[in-house]
C-alpha cells in the first residue's frame, strides 16, 4: 500500500479550494510572532512567500546563495505569466486555463492542484498591478496579453521581454519592507546543506556562509525549500550557472519523496549551441512564436549552402522553406506545446535540414518578416498613408517589433553578431524546466512533516510538460495565495513549542556530516576538476535521457553515471580552502547532488514504459513520431524515497491520477 496522502479535498472541484481554506486551522495574529520559518530561496516563490509570511506577522529566515535576491534565476523569464483574466474577451477562464494545463501537461498532473493554481492566477495581476510592474498595455490603457504555445487564447501578461526581472523586483520590494522592518532576517551568500529533523519534524538547516565558509545552524518551526529547478544536471542549460537542486535533494536524502524526476522540458527557442567549450545556454523567449515564423530550408542543398555561408537564408523564396509547425499542426502551427515544437525540430535536424554550421549542424529559424510586413501594412492604414513603399512598411512593421520584443533582438544581436530583423534568428531545443521535483500533497507539504516545497522545487502542477507562461504563475500562485494559508494550517500546533534549541544532538550530527564532505573535498588529492564530471555527467544525461529516449540508452545512462560518480569521489580536485570564498568547493556540492539525482532520472525514465509530454520513448511513439501514452499502466506520479548511497536502491510508491471533470483523451495540436 502506498504511503502517499494528497490531501485531495472532497467536493465539486470548483469548490475545493474554497471549502478546504474555510476548515483549516489558523494561527491567531498575537501568536504568530512566536513562530519561526525558514524560507530557502528568494526567487519569485521564495521571495513572494518570505514577504507574505513576515507581513502576516511570523518571524522568517531567508536564504539565497547569490549577493542578493534580485539575482535570483526568477529574473531570466522573459515572456509572461499566464492569468485566466479574459480581458481579451475570446472564450478565456478558469476552467479552460485549467484545461489547458491539464492537457498541455499531457494528463500526468493533479487535478486539484491545477484547478487551485488556475483559480488564483486573476489575484496574481491584480497583486503586481498594485506593486508597479509596469506589464505592457493597450491603447486604452487595458493591461494588454500575448499568446503562448498549446493555448488558443491570449492570457499572458507581459513586461516586454523582461516579465521575470519586473516580477522579482515587486517580490523584492514586498520582502525589502519586511526586511527593514525587522520581520525577514535575510542570509545572502548563503546556501543550505542539510536539513534537520527533530522528533520526526523540519525544525531546521545546516547553511554554509559562501564567503566565510562557516557552517552556521539554524532553527525554525517549519522549513519552506523554493530552490528551483534541476535543469543544469544536463550541464548545458538555459539555467543560470549557479542553479542546482542542492536544497531539493538534501530533503529527498533525509526522507521528502522525489516524483517524477524524468519529466524535463526542452524549450524549443534556445540559442544553438556554439562549442564544446560553452559553458551556458541562452533562451530567446516563447512570445517570440506570438509573431516569429519557424522553418528550415525545403531542399537539403540548401541547407549545406546555408550551413557553409554560401546562401542567405533571407533570400530563399517562401516556396522552397519547410514551415514545418505550420505543415503538421495546422490548427496550432508556431504555438503548439514546447515539447512538440522541440522534438519537431529536432526531427528536421536529424534528417538533415538543420542550418546552423555548429559541431551538430542543429538549428532552425525563427523568421520575423511575414509578421513586419502584417504589421506594417496595419500602421499604414492607421496613418493614413496611401500607397506606402517597401521601405515604409518596413520602417512600421520594424517599428511594431521593436516595441513588443526590442530588448530580446538586442540581446540576440549582441550574442551572435546578426541583426534578427533582417536575418531570421538561429534557434534550438535546450534544458530549460523541469517538472519533476519534490513530491507534495495539496497543501504543498512534503512527506517530511514540517518541510514544504513551492515553486519549480516540487513537483506539483505541470505534470509531464510545463506551458509557457506558467512557470511566474505557480511560484507566485504558491508564495502569495497559497502556502501562507495552508502553513498555518501545519504551524497551529506549535504555537506553544517554544523556540527550537540548535545546541541539540540533531544538529551536531547533521553539521557534522556536512564538515566530514567539506574535509574530503578539501583534502581529497584527485586530478580532476569539478567541472570535468559535470561534463561528463551532462553528455550522458543530453544523449542518453534527453529528447529522445530508448530502453537501452536509458540503462546504459545508469551504469555510466554509476562510473562517474566513482571516479568523482575518487578523484575529484577542488582547489582553494574552506574557510574562503571557494566557488569549486561550492560546485563540487552541487555536482555530487546532480550525479545522483541524474541516475534517479534515468531509472525514472527507464520505469516509465511510456512517452508523454517531455518523456519520449521512441518504442513508444506514433507512427507520425507523435507521443503514445499509455494510461492504463502509467497514469501515476512516480514517488521515489530514499534508500541510501545506492541510487539503484531507491523505492517506486505511485500517486494514482484520478480525472472527474475531464475526459482523458489523445493530446492533439493539429
Amino acid at each position: 500500500m502506498s504511503k502517499l496522502d494528497s490531501k485531495n479535498p472532497s467536493g465539486p472541484l470548483a469548490d475545493k479550494w474554497t471549502n478546504h481554506k474555510n476548515h483549516m486551522n489558523l494561527v491567531a495574529p498575537n501568536n504568530r510572532d512566536k513562530i519561526d520559518i525558514i524560507v530557502v530561496g528568494t526567487g519569485l516563490a521564495g521571495g513572494s512567500a518570505a514577504a507574505t509570511l513576515a507581513e502576516q506577522g511570523y518571524n522568517v529566515k531567508a536564504f539565497c546563495f547569490q549577493d542578493s535576491p534580485r539575482r535570483a534565476h526568477s529574473i531570466a523569464a522573459q515572456g509572461g505569466i499566464n492569468a485566466a483574466k479574459n480581458y481579451q474577451g475570446d472564450g478565456d477562464s478558469t476552467y479552460r486555463l485549467f484545461y489547458d494545463t491539464i492537457k498541455g501537461g499531457d494528463y500526468r498532473s493533479r487535478e486539484a492542484n491545477v484547478y487551485r493554481l488556475a483559480e488564483v492566477s486573476t489575484n496574481i495581476i491584480d497583486q503586481c498591478v498594485s506593486q508597479g510592474v509596469p506589464f505592457g498595455r493597450e491603447y486604452g490603457g487595458q493591461l494588454d496579453n500575448r499568446s503562448f504555445g498549446g493555448v488558443q487564447v491570449k492570457r499572458t501578461f507581459y513586461a516586454k521581454g523582461q516579465t521575470g526581472q519586473q516580477l522579482l523586483l515587486g517580490a523584492y520590494s514586498s520582502l525589502s519592507r519586511q526586511i527593514g522592518k525587522g520581520r525577514v532576517q535575510m542570509f545572502n551568500r548563503h546556501e543550505m546543506l542539510d536539513l534537520v529533523i527533530v522528533d520526526g519534524k523540519a525544525r531546521g538547516i545546516i547553511a554554509r556562509n559562501l564567503v566565510t565558509g562557516e557552517l552556521e545552524r539554524h532553527s525554525a518551526h517549519a522549513v519552506v525549500i523554493a530552490s528551483g529547478g534541476y535543469g543544469n544536471v544536463y550541464f548545458l542549460s538555459t539555467n543560470a550557472m549557479g542553479s542546482n537542486v542542492s536544497a531539493a535533494w538534501k530533503i529527498h536524502k533525509r526522507g521528502a519523496y522525489f516524483a517524477n524526476p524524468c519529466f524535463v522540458q526542452i524549450h524549443p527557442t534556445c540559442i544553438p549551441v556554439h562549442g564544446t567549450q560553452q559553458s551556458k545556454l541562452t533562451l530567446m523567449s516563447e512570445s517570440l512564436r506570438n509573431s516569429g515564423r519557424i522553418w528550415v530550408p525545403k531542399n537539403l542543398e540548401d541547407a549545406v549552402a546555408v550551413r557553409e555561408g554560401r546562401l542567405k537564408p533571407e533570400t530563399i523564396p517562401q516556396e522552397n522553406r519547410d514551415y514545418y509547425l505550420e505543415r503538421r499542426y495546422p490548427a496550432f502551427g508556431n504555438l503548439v506545446p514546447r515539447d512538440v515544437a522541440s522534438r519537431a525540430a529536432k526531427e528536421r535536424c536529424d534528417e538533415g535540414f538543420g542550418i546552423e554550421n555548429n559541431d551538430t549542424k542543429e538549428g532552425v529559424f525563427l523568421d520575423f518578416s511575414t509578421e513586419i510586413i502584417k504589421k506594417g501594412k496595419e500602421a499604414a492604414i492607421e496613418k493614413n498613408i496611401h500607397n506606402p513603399t517597401d521601405q515604409q512598411i518596413y520602417d512600421l512593421g520594424k517599428a511594431w517589433i521593436e516595441e513588443k520584443y526590442g530588448n530580446l533582438f538586442v540581446m540576440y544581436e549582441k550574442i551572435t553578431g546578426e541583426n534578427p530583423y533582417v536575418t531570421p534568428m538561429k534557434i534550438y531545443p535546450a534544458v530549460h524546466y523541469t517538472m519533476g521535483g519534490v513530491w507534495v500533497d495539496y497543501n504543498l507539504q512534503s512527506t517530511i512533516p514540517g518541510c514544504f516545497v513551492i515553486g519549480e522545487a516540487n513537483f506539483s502542477d505541470h505534470g509531464a510538460n510545463r506551458l509557457g507562461a506558467s512557470a511566474l504563475m505557480q511560484g507566485l500562485a504558491d508564495g502569495y495565495f497559497v502556502l501562507p494559508y495552508t502553513i498555518a494550517d501545519y504551524l497551529s500546533a506549535d504555537i506553544s513549542t517554544g523556540r527550537i534549541p540548535t545546541d541539540t544532538a540533531d544538529f551536531d550530527a547533521a553539521e557534522m556530516s556536512i564538515q566530514e564532505k567539506v574535509d574530503f573535498f578539501i583534502n581529497n588529492k584527485g586530478t580532476h576538476s569539478v567541472d570535468y564530471f559535470h561534463k561528463q555527467l551532462g553528455n550522458i544525461m543530453w544523449n542518453k535521457v534527453g529528447m529522445g529516449r530508448t530502453p537501452e540508452g536509458l540503462a546504459e545512462a545508469v551504469e555510466e553515471i554509476e562510473a562517474v560518480k566513482k571516479d568523482f569521489w575518487q578523484n575529484v580536485k577542488v582547489t582553494g580552502e574552506a574557510n574562503e570564498l571557494n566557488p569549486e568547493l561550492d560546485k563540487a556540492f552541487r555536482v555530487a547532488d546532480f550525479i545522483e539525482l541524474g541516475q534517479l532520472m534515468a531509472m525514472d525514465a527507464l520505469n516509465r514504459e511510456e512517452s508523454c509530454g517531455g518523456h519520449f520513448r521512441w518504442d513508444h511513439a506514433t507512427p507520425e513520431g507523435e507521443a503514445e501514452r499509455d494510461d492504463e499502466n502509467y497514469k501515476f506520479v512516480s514517488a521515489w524515497e530514499y534508500q541510501g548511497m545506492d541510487i539503484k536502491q531507491e523505492v517506486l510508491h505511485k500517486e494514482d491520477l484520478v480525472y472527474e471533470n475531464i475526459e482523458v483523451k489523445t493530446r492533439s495540436y493539429k
